[in-house]
C-alpha cells in the first residue's frame, strides 16, 4: 500500500539563484492567470488537453517558460476549473433540495492565481544530486542549490524513495524558498487481524478532539489556549486592516500566516497524540464533507453579533486538516482511519438509541437522554457513537472482506439503511470501567 508524504526542504540559495527562482515563480503565476482568462472566455473550459493545444505556443512566447512548465500550467488551470464546476453542480443540487438558498459564485469571474507557487515535475524540472543538493530549472537554466530538511525525510530521499512532483513555495515574510516534495513510501496492506482495537474521534470547538474506545477508555484534547490566540490574531488583523497605514500594512505582512501556522501546529500535536495512543487500531472519523450546507445557522441581519462571531470561528478551524493528519499518520503506525456518517452522533443516546435535539439542553456540554436519563459529556457521547459505527464497519469488513473507508452519500437509500443500522447500536455499560473508590 502506497502512502504519500510531503517533505519540506529549505533551499539555501545565493542572491543570483534567489533572483532566478523568484523570476521563474512570478512568470509561472502570470501564465496561470493568462490561461485562466482564456479558459473563462471560452466557456469556462476545464479540459487540460484543449487548453494546452490553445495556449502552449503563447505561454512559451510571452512568458518564456520551459516546455515542461508550459505543459503544467494548462493542467493546473484545468484542474482548478474542474473543482469549481464540481462545487457549482453540488450547489445546484443542494439548492434544488432546499438545503441552501445561497448560490455558489466561484465561476462568476475568472479565477485569479495570487500565490506564486510553482509546480515542478521530477526528472524533468528538478532532480536530486549528491551531498544534499537539488538541480532546479529556471528561466535562465538549471541551478544547483543545497538544501536542508527533516532528517527522516532527507534519509528517504537519499535512499531512493519514489519521488513525485514538487512545489516551489516562497515564504514572503522570511524571504525564503522551500521545496515541497511528495514522497511515496510502501506500507503494509490493512487487514482486520492487524487492527485489533476500535476508536472513535469526535471533533469540536470546546474540545478539539475527544476519543473513545469500546473498552470505555476516553481522552479529551483541549485547544483552549490555541483558540484564544487565534481570536487575538483575528482581532489584531481586523484593527490593522481598518487602520490602513503603511506601518499597519508592514505589520500585517509580518504576522501573515501566524494564525494558520498556530492551528496547523495544534492539529499536528493532537493527531500525533491520538495515533501514538491508538496504534494498530481502526480509527473512526466523522464524514464532514459539505457540513456547511447541511447545517442551519443564523446569518445576515437575523443573526446577532455573537452568532456571527461563532459562525466565523467554526468556519475557520481546519477540522479537515486534522482528519488528514490523523489518516496519513495512522498508516505509518500500523493503524488506519476511516470515515463514518456524522448524522446524529451528538443527539443519539448510545444507551437506548433515543435521538432528539432535546438530548443536548441548550446545545451545551451535557448530554441528558430524554428517554432513559442517561447523562454524559456531550462530546464523549459523540465519540462513543462514532466508535460503535466504526466497530460495525469492522465487522462487515471481517464478514465480506471489503472495507468501506468512506460512506457513500450519493445513494439516499443506502444511507438510510446505514442510519437504520446505526440506530440499533447500543453501548454496554459492562465495557465501561468502574470508578476507583
Amino acid at each position: 500500500m502506497q502512502t504519500v508524504l510531503t517533505a519540506k526542504l529549505k533551499l539555501n540559495t545565493t542572491p543570483e539563484q534567489f533572483k532566478a527562482l523568484r523570476t521563474t515563480q512570478l512568470a509561472y503565476r502570470d501564465s496561470l492567470n493568462y490561461v485562466s482568462q482564456y479558459a473563462f472566455a471560452h466557456g469556462k473550459m476545464s479540459n487540460a488537453v484543449r487548453l494546452q493545444d490553445a495556449t502552449y505556443e503563447e505561454i512559451r512566447l510571452r512568458f518564456h517558460l520551459p516546455s515542461q512548465m508550459a505543459c503544467s500550467v494548462p493542467r493546473q488551470v484545468g484542474a482548478s476549473y474542474k473543482t469549481l464546476w464540481t462545487k457549482v453542480k453540488n450547489n445546484a443540487v443542494h439548492r434544488k433540495e432546499g438545503k441552501t438558498k445561497k448560490r455558489y459564485k466561484g465561476l462568476d469571474k475568472a479565477p485569479k492565481f495570487i500565490s506564486p507557487t510553482l509546480t515542478y515535475q521530477y526528472k524533468k524540472d528538478y532532480t536530486f544530486k549528491k551531498e544534499q543538493q537539488v538541480s532546479i530549472l529556471t528561466l535562465e537554466g538549471r541551478v544547483i542549490v543545497p538544501y536542508t530538511g527533516y532528517n527522516k525525510h532527507v534519509a528517504l530521499i537519499q535512499r531512493g524513495t519514489e519521488i513525485g512532483a514538487s512545489k516551489l513555495w516562497y515564504d514572503k515574510p522570511k524571504k525564503q524558498f522551500y521545496l515541497l516534495v511528495s514522497l511515496e513510501i510502501e506500507t503494509a496492506d490493512p487487514t482486520p487481524e492487524t487492527h485489533k482495537q476500535v476508536a472513535g474521534v469526535d471533533v469540536g470547538m470546546r474540545y478539539l478532539a475527544v476519543t473513545a474506545t469500546m473498552q470505555g477508555d476516553c481522552t479529551f484534547h483541549a485547544a483552549t489556549s490555541t483558540i484564544a490566540k487565534s481570536h487575538h490574531y483575528a482581532r489584531l488583523r481586523k484593527r490593522l486592516q481598518k487602520k490602513g497605514t503603511r506601518s499597519a500594512t508592514r505589520r500585517l505582512v509580518a504576522i501573515s500566516g501566524r494564525e494558520r501556522r498556530l492551528k496547523a501546529n495544534c492539529n499536528h500535536v493532537v493527531s500525533k497524540r491520538i495515533i501514538t495512543q491508538y496504534s494498530q487500531s481502526l480509527i473512526g472519523l466523522e464524514n464532514l464533507t459539505d457540513i456547511r450546507e447541511r447545517t442551519k445557522r443564523r446569518k445576515g441581519k437575523k443573526a446577532s453579533a455573537k452568532q456571527r462571531k461563532a459562525n466565523c470561528t467554526f468556519s475557520k478551524w481546519a477540522f479537515s486538516e486534522l482528519h488528514t493528519m490523523i489518516a496519513y499518520k495512522a498508516l505509518l503506525h500500523r493503524s488506519m482511519a476511516i470515515k463514518v456518517d456524522a448524522n446524529y452522533t451528538s443527539q443519539a443516546c448510545p444507551k437506548c438509541g433515543h435521538t432528539c435535539k432535546e438530548n443536548r439542553p441548550n446545545k451545551g456540554l451535557l448530554f441528558v437522554c430524554q428517554n432513559c436519563q442517561y447523562t454524559l459529556h456531550a462530546d464523549l457521547v459523540g465519540a462513543r457513537n462514532i466508535a460503535m459505527r466504526t466497530l460495525l464497519i469492522r465487522q462487515d469488513w471481517i464478514g465480506t472482506g471489503l472495507l468501506s473507508v468512506r460512506p457513500d452519500v450519493s445513494d439516499d437509500e443506502a444511507k438510510a439503511a446505514r442510519l437504520k443500522r446505526y440506530a440499533e447500536l447500543r453501548w454496554s455499560s459492562d465495557t465501561t470501567p468502574s470508578p476507583r473508590l
